[in-house]
């Protein structure tokens, strides 16, 4: 049997398969070679009946691949530091740490230190509260031939010998009563240790500040715990390092005998001869009770004085705080036993004397003159000192 191709030539017909050979067989035949793989034609060639299945699209976002490890020749980026408000408050707060460490050991260090203070037979108990021993003298350590004149502070030899012009107690309580600041005349008439009865200025002058806690603790019945002590020189240098200091003067006061004139006004800032004369003046019409009215107006300076020094405005003003910090160790003598924060204890009680929070006066006596303390009420005042108790209005002094 034959046919006739496209070209018109004749053709054989393909040959048959063999009998007994099925269609699976020849497919067979057509399977790839084993270790060859599918072959592309496989792809092409799709058994009929088959769909091409669909297109499906990727479903979520793509996996993350791990970042190439770059070794340690690389290492990982540093993070650059935010300066927050949390981290500059807590420099400022360190800077302020060192800087105050700074000035407590400088004074701690500065300030000039003696022997005040020491145990004797009969010598009274410690009682209730803190008592310190604040002493003014007439020392002019320091103090050029100039600086005597200007601030009038007289001739050493005339003076008889280093006295002291203020001899005060200060009294800090252990409970809600308020401070008191205690004024004790210098011409108070009381029995020094070994010398007889004097005048209580006379003990600073005989054995110091020694003798003179001594004849105080005798002469009270107080157990001294601190002593303070500041001269002529000293105390005009701090006044004027911190640029006088405000006060109120009712009258004008003429001393007669220094020849200080302060005029009357209200507030007056008064500099370093003007406020030595004002709390050493005596002889004067603005003074009729003499040495009384002398020692009331040494504890009003010293209130206005602690009360200047301790406000922010000469704390944080550098031409004023740098000055008094300069200042003060010169001007102050303690017990060698003493620190400075008992001083800044015996500073922040004191703040209290112009605002009415520490009662001030003098311990009572007989006369104007000031020489003879009444007895009664003079012990119901140390009485009341050693059990931090209420001052009774009836024994305070102005």
């Amino acid at each position: 049997m034959t046919y006739r191709g496209d070209d018109g030539g004749r053709r054989m017909p393909p040959p048959r398969p063999p009998a007994g050979r099925s269609r699976d067989h020849q497919r067979a035949q057509m399977m790839p070679l084993p270790g060859r793989g599918q072959s592309p034609y496989d792809e092409r060639t799709r058994p009929m009946g088959t769909r091409e299945p669909e297109y499906m699209p990727p479903q979520g976002p793509p996996p993350r691949q791990a970042p190439p490890n770059r070794g340690d020749d690389y290492p990982p980026p540093r993070r650059r530091r935010r300066w927050g408000f949390g981290r500059i408050l807590l420099t400022l707060l360190l800077v302020f740490v060192v800087f105050f460490a700074g000035i407590w050991v400088y004074l701690e260090f500065s300030i000039k230190r003696v022997d005040a203070l020491a145990d004797y037979d009969g010598r009274p108990v410690a009682a209730a509260g803190t008592n310190w021993l604040i002493v003014g003298s007439d020392s002019r350590e320091g103090l050029t031939a100039a600086d005597e004149e200007n601030l009038a502070t007289g001739d050493v030899a005339a003076a008889g010998g280093q006295r002291t012009d203020t001899i005060m107690v200060a009294h800090l309580p252990d409970n809600s009563t308020k401070p008191t600041l205690l004024s004790l005349p210098r011409d108070s008439q009381v029995k020094i240790p070994g010398h007889g009865t004097n005048k209580i200025n006379a003990a600073f002058s005989l054995g110091g500040p020694k003798l003179l806690a001594q004849t105080v603790e005798g002469a009270t019945g107080l157990h001294i715990d601190h002593y303070a002590e500041i001269g002529f020189g000293g105390f005009a240098k701090i006044v004027e390092a911190i640029g006088g200091v405000e006060m109120c003067i009712d009258k004008d006061m003429n001393d007669t005998v220094t020849g200080i004139s302060i005029k009357a006004g209200c507030p007056q800032t008064l500099d370093g001869r003007e406020a030595l004369g004002f709390v050493r003046m005596r002889h004067s019409d603005a003074t009729p009770r003499s040495d009384l009215d002398r020692v009331a107006n040494q504890r009003k300076f010293i209130g206005a004085l602690v009360s200047q020094i301790a406000s922010p405005g000469t704390l944080l003003n550098p031409f004023d705080f740098f000055p008094l910090l300069s200042a003060a160790p010169d001007a102050l003598t303690m017990d060698s036993g003493d620190h400075v924060h008992n001083l800044a204890g015996l500073a922040i009680a004191m703040r209290g004397i112009s605002s009415g929070g520490v009662v001030t006066t003098t311990v009572p006596v007989t006369s104007g003159s000031a020489e003879n303390w009444d007895k009664n009420k003079s012990k119901q005042l140390f009485d009341a000192l050693k059990n931090d108790t209420e001052v009774p209005d009836s024994v305070i002094v102005n």
